[in-house]
């Protein structure tokens, strides 16, 4: 196919990238031509819009200037797949194309730099290197942070982007979504520097044509009489831990359903750091058969009776006990609650969202699906129960379960050779792999959490049409958590829009804050 002649507005970078074939998109050349005019600049883009592209664009205008450039991505999988696309986008000899990552030694990694003109590289490679003094950022005239999200706080995109403003490098970041709240966003601007958004949506009018439909499902289901029996006995339990706990002037809920569980884990650093022994143990007592009864009754709830047992069986597993364990695990009603657990799973009970993800998947059978689970005895749960019937399906987890980056390699690779149809996931699935589209994609639960909410829905309607399905438990957290995605994900676009145009403002008055 011969090469689209409008690219010809790269100007000398032309020459540098292998555009044969290269689809020309108005609103990739618009964000280029933005980025040369604004400087240091946060490209948020939904997944499947081209994000690599308008980086390699960058890298190879920084080559055409005399300089070198560098792309950066979290783990060693995404960096190892940007140095494959780059490596055919980009017009360079092999020697001055570049990876490194923590499993090259420094030796050979600062041997193999003093070639090259463009790096592909993890973040922490670069930022122990710069620290040791074996890598030199020295001629680099663009860096290209993907999932530019993660540059808060102590993390190593920080302390490049520092290095960076040190040296007047230019600075690209590429995420589909930055956050929903006002802090991080601000946080994200400044450790990168930004000068200006680029922010497009599917329904703006110069992305709409590329982007494929995607129709979200939500599938409501009740829970069945077998989990609110154990419920039922379980909740008394944690309705005790509450009022020992606000006797005590730590909460001031009624209603532990209603706890968030952020104030959760405050309470439990509250409570460490209290200096009178008795008074601190007596709270932390309560507070650890709460927080356990809680994550025990999400479980059940949300995930299923397997998992719910799981953690339940792991408790009683422990060698060393505390004190509030060991009370829990006597109580007559958590027994109960576990007894009834295994003779549940004996009868081969489960969350009646199990039956709505299997009448799912037989409705796309032959094709290929996504789902996501939040936990791993979910992820166990759900591969066995899929392959028990009749369909083909593999979990996808992390190092957390042994698993290594050669094995979840091939995984992908069976999933793409079409080996099985069905891959389960834990969130290692929502970024930083390369996974190829899916037609399917479903959230056993929903997540309060708009990038991750945003990650798991691109992974379908990348090249076709896409579905999701979210399977909501009425009368849980999961009907809270479903409207909690959606309000941040709108309140995301309002905040970008927002701080975007105080960038703006600054540009013109430099004196003026950037925080809004």
């Amino acid at each position: 196919m011969a090469v689209d002649q409008r690219w010809g507005a790269l100007g000398s970078a032309f020459n540098i990238l292998n555009l044969d074939g290269i689809e020309f998109r108005h609103y990739q050349m618009n964000i280029i031509n933005s980025i040369e005019r604004h400087g240091n600049t946060l490209v948020v883009l939904p997944t499947g819009l081209g994000k690599t592209f308008i980086g390699a664009a960058i890298i190879s205008k920084a080559l055409a200037a005399g300089g070198k450039a560098m792309m950066l991505a979290p783990t060693k999988p995404l960096s190892e797949q940007h140095y494959s696309v780059l490596e055919k986008l980009l017009n360079l000899p092999k020697e001055q194309l570049v990876l490194l990552t923590g499993s090259i030694g420094r030796d050979k990694r600062t041997d193999a730099s003093i070639n090259a003109r463009v790096i592909i590289a993890t973040p922490q490679t670069i930022s122990n290197d710069l620290k040791s003094g074996s890598f030199s950022m020295d001629g680099f005239h663009s860096i290209v942070f993907d999932e530019c999200h993660r540059a808060v706080g102590k993390y190593a995109y920080t302390y490049i982007a520092n290095e960076c403003a040190l040296r007047d490098i230019l600075i690209v970041g590429l995420t589909a979504s930055p956050g929903s709240k006002k802090e991080k966003i601000n946080a994200l601007v400044n450790a990168l520097n930004v000068k200006h958004i680029e922010m497009r949506v599917s329904t703006d009018s110069d992305v709409m044509q590329y982007v494929m439909p995607k129709y979200v499902h939500i599938v409501n289901v009740e829970l069945s009489d077998r989990i609110n029996s154990i419920y039922s006995l379980i909740k008394p339990e944690m309705e005790s831990s509450v009022r020992a706990l606000n006797s005590m002037g730590f909460l001031r809920f009624k209603n532990f359903e209603y706890i968030p569980k952020g104030r959760l884990i405050d309470l439990g650093n509250q409570i460490s750091k209290i200096q009178a022994t008795n008074y601190r143990m007596g709270a932390m007592y309560s507070y650890s058969k709460l927080i356990n009864l809680v994550h025990a009754s999400d479980l059940l709830l949300s995930e299923g009776i397997y998992p719910f047992s799981s953690y339940v069986e792991s408790l009683y597993a422990k060698d060393k006990k505390s004190r509030s364990i060991e009370s829990l695990l006597k109580s007559p009603r958590f027994v109960s609650a576990r007894e009834s657990s295994l003779q549940a799973l004996k009868n081969h009970e489960e969350h009646p969202k199990v039956i709505a993800l299997l009448n799912i998947l037989h409705k796309y059978s032959g094709r290929k699906a996504m789902v996501f689970a939040q936990y791993r005895s979910a992820v166990r749960m759900l591969v066995d129960v899929i392959n028990g019937n009749g369909m083909k399906s593999m979990p996808f987890v992390g190092k957390k379960d042994g698993v290594t980056q050669a094995q979840q390699k091939q995984v992908i690779q069976d999933f793409r050779d079409g080996k099985f149809d069905v891959l389960v996931s834990s969130s290692i699935g929502e970024e930083g792999i390369d996974i190829p589209g899916v037609d399917v994609v479903i959230f056993y639960e929903p997540i309060p959490n708009e990038i991750r909410n945003i990650q798991r829905k691109g992974r379908t309607g990348r090249f076709a049409q896409g579905d999701v399905y979210i399977l909501v438990a009425r009368g849980t957290k999961d009907q809270i958590y479903l409207k909690i995605s959606e309000q941040r994900e709108m309140k995301m676009y309002y905040l970008i829009k927002t701080i975007n145009e105080k960038l703006n403002s600054v540009s013109q008055n430099p004196h003026q804050s950037t925080l809004v």
